[in-house]
């Protein structure tokens, strides 16, 4: 875990919702940009001043008070730094909280209709794939989710797209698992790789929200959402095994309203009750939280509060965003949202990195570990003329070979016993240990068997003497010899009873101690499972489409009646607009010609060194079987080391050596030729791209588009799309099939 952390307060700020109607009299905004003051209302400010202990004013000091700002400059001032965590391993959440219609949604999503409108979650997407581009150190994997509680149900946005995990007949739950920590089961958690993927499941799962309208807003979330990023990273240049997680949770929780105000009915009014109950919980979650007295936290008093366990304090940047109504008429839940926030203040927070450690990846260190020491051992070995050493576990013929040699150790035939690794003392040390064993036993056996003697040998002697009393005339009636008779015959039965209590405790001794021996006598043996190495991944194919120059596009080929077909049109495209990317298309495409000969070059030299490794192995093998080494135990002395057997085990030291620096230049190569391989990848995935959108914007502009404007945009010029900006790209590509799934949703409903 990092090292490196510090507990802090959740910070808060306010924006306020652009309005014609604001209320400065009741809403005051200090110039420090970070505190707020709140009046009460002027009819009220007599009856308020005439009380005691009444305040004529509220003031609350905060992380930043926002009000006239654009979407760009509130996700940079609050939202940057919790996006940026998350990828280098804190988790993350951006919380809205307010009332209903106080802009929540709008901060959180934005217009879907406009680049410079988009909220925090596009934004938030965008910032993750251009900083993925940057990390090149680092492989990420980026996954999408997105929950919604409605009326206590929890709902996936995401079950209707293709690979979506089949629900089970209990549907989704909030789940709980040491090390995992909260999750939903049986929600969909969809790969995506880059940022127009992961826009178009935005859009998806914003078109399966529930929405309602009312007095206060036309078009109300009636359901809070959670759009989760989750994050996964693993070092290029490392070779541990460890790895870092972060969930980044995107939370636009449904709004507080009063029903006397928004006039709700039937389902509305279920919704709104609901919601409000949901919220005054969290408020409960949020006050215990705050006092560190509390050892309970209620957080499964509803789906919310337990979803966004791990978002509430704790290990996670958690940043709120309350928004407000800046009119005289919303004044009261205002005042209640800004004292929601005060509270959401006292909240304290401790973030680590999370880091997890991959455990087939440790065991492939720890196997290539033990083989290196292994090979050290035997260089070391050999040189000190201990060839017949040997680090394997020990066969059956050697274990009996070690128990006979203890036999003769302990009979005295044997001096002294040759041992040559680890392995064997403890062997040795197991066999004296059962030849311990053995003894005890046998000398408790023996014991037991004395004690029945004596006690046979006792009874039969008073049998006899009872007898002879029996018999022996006027003199038994003496009363001595009633008092020796008595005391006889008691003694008798005192020794009768303890026989059987003796022969009970020495059946009871006997089972347990013929289960140690036969425990001591069995080797414990150690498995470590290797799993199955993976196929390494070929190399994919960078040669495209063989880019030709053809003749120069004229002016003919725009807006024509029937547009060109678009093998031509890309030829066009090349030399045309997109003439400079597919320059460097082309420029990246002999870079990594070239590092792939090298690669080539280096893959044959250490596949030589390889074979020369090889031979020189098998002959020191040889070597040794003519010299006569190998024998498992030498009683006499080890055996003595050849000349020409050292001068090949120098050039075997050598030859590993120069194997080891050539393999590392090789996989340096090979990291140069991946990320070649990633610049031409992106390269043709970015003329393609741009291809597309040149082709749409300068043939189907009349055709295509004009018929998804969907009746909301038919005096949108071409300037407020953003032409000139690359970045904008993939959102208005998602925005296109969005709509295109709405409008084949719309005819399809029409038909049914």
């Amino acid at each position: 875990m990092n090292a490196h952390s510090n507990e802090v307060g959740v910070p808060v700020f306010v924006r306020i919702r652009p309005t014609a109607n604001f209320a400065p009299d009741l809403i005051e905004c200090l110039p420090d940009g970070q505190t707020l003051k709140i009046y009460p209302r002027k009819d009220c400010r007599k009856r308020h001043d005439s009380r005691k202990g009444q305040l004529s004013s509220w003031s609350f000091a905060l992380a930043g008070v926002l009000q006239d700002v654009s979407q760009e400059e509130f996700y940079a001032r609050v939202c940057r730094r919790v996006v940026l965590g998350a990828l280098d391993g804190y988790n993350g959440t951006v919380m809205c909280f307010g009332q209903t219609g106080s802009g929540k949604t709008y901060t959180m999503t934005g217009s879907t209709e406009s680049y410079k409108q988009r909220g925090v979650i596009p934004r938030a997407i965008q910032e993750v794939f251009e900083e993925l581009e940057k990390r090149t150190d680092h492989a990420f994997s980026v996954h999408l989710s997105y929950l919604e509680i409605y009326n206590e149900t929890l709902v996936d946005l995401l079950s209707s797209l293709p690979g979506s995990p089949h629900v089970t007949p209990r549907g989704l739950a909030v789940m709980e698992e040491p090390g995992r920590g909260v999750f939903i089961r049986g929600l969909s958690l969809l790969p995506v790789h880059n940022e127009e993927e992961a826009l178009n499941l935005l859009f998806e799962g914003e078109m399966n929200r529930i929405i309602g309208s009312h007095s206060l807003n036309r078009i109300s979330s009636r359901s809070h959402c959670i759009f989760t990023v989750h994050i996964e990273s693993r070092s290029r240049t490392l070779s541990d095994a460890k790895y870092v997680t972060s969930k980044l949770n995107l939370v636009d929780l449904a709004g507080s309203e009063r029903l006397g105000k928004t006039g709700s009915e039937g389902q509305m009014l279920k919704e709104a009750v609901y919601i409000n109950k949901s919220l005054t919980f969290l408020e409960q979650a949020i006050l215990a939280l705050a006092d560190r007295r509390r050892d309970h936290i209620p957080f499964r008093q509803t789906k919310l509060t337990h979803a966004l366990k791990d978002s509430l304090g704790g290990n996670c940047n958690t940043v709120l965003v309350a928004n407000i109504y800046g009119e005289a008429a919303q004044i009261d839940e205002t005042l209640s949202t800004l004292r929601f926030a005060s509270r959401m203040k006292c909240v304290r927070t401790d973030t680590i990195v999370n880091v997890h450690i991959d455990p087939a990846a440790q065991i492939k260190k720890l196997e290539k570990d033990v083989r290196w020491l292994k090979e050290e051992l035997s260089i070391y070995n050999t040189l000190g003329s201990r060839t017949s050493i040997s680090y394997d576990r020990l066969s059956e013929a050697q274990l009996a070979e070690i128990h006979n040699q203890v036999e003769r150790y302990l009979e005295g035939s044997l001096k002294e016993i040759s041992i040559i690794n680890i392995r064997q003392v403890q062997a040795v040390f197991a066999q004296f240990k059962l030849a311990v064993q053995e003894q005890e036993q046998k000398v408790k056996e023996k014991d037991q068997c004395a004690k029945a003697a004596a006690s046979k040998e006792w009874d039969t002697r008073g049998h006899t003497e009872d007898v002879e009393a029996g018999s022996g005339g006027a003199s038994a009636h003496s009363p001595k010899n009633n008092v020796c008779t008595n005391s006889t015959k008691a003694k008798t039965k005192a020794k009768s009873r303890e026989k059987p209590s003796q022969s009970k405790k020495n059946e009871e001794e006997s089972p347990a101690q013929r289960k140690r021996v036969e425990s001591a006598s069995k080797s414990k043996t150690n498995s470590v499972q290797t799993p199955e190495r993976e196929p390494e991944p070929q190399e994919p194919d960078t040669e495209g489409q063989d880019t030709q120059e053809p003749q120069p596009l004229g002016s003919e080929h725009f807006h024509s009646d029937s547009p060109p077909p678009k093998v031509d049109a890309f030829e066009d495209f090349k030399i045309g607009p997109g003439s400079d990317i597919n320059r460097i298309l082309k420029e990246n495409k002999s870079v990594l010609l070239e590092r792939r000969s090298i690669l080539l070059q280096l893959t044959e030299e250490v596949n030589a060194v390889k074979r020369e490794i090889d031979c020189t192995t098998a002959a020191l093998q040889q070597h040794e079987n003519r010299g006569g080494q190998g024998q498992y135990m030498v009683l006499e002395g080890d055996p003595v080391l050849q000349e020409p057997d050292a001068s090949l085990l120098m050039q075997l030291r050598n030859q590993k050596s120069l194997y080891r620096q050539r393999y590392e230049v090789l996989c340096d190569i090979k990291a140069e030729v991946s990320y070649c391989q990633h610049l031409v990848d992106s390269c043709r995935v970015r003329l393609l791209s741009e291809f597309e959108n040149w082709y749409k914007k300068s043939f189907l502009m009349a055709e295509e588009e004009l018929d998804i404007a969907m009746e909301k945009t038919p005096t949108q010029s071409l300037e407020q799309l953003d032409l000139d900006s690359t970045s904008s790209d993939p959102f208005y590509n998602a925005r296109y099939r969005a709509l295109k799934r709405i409008q084949k949703l719309t005819v399809c409903q029409a038909v049914n």
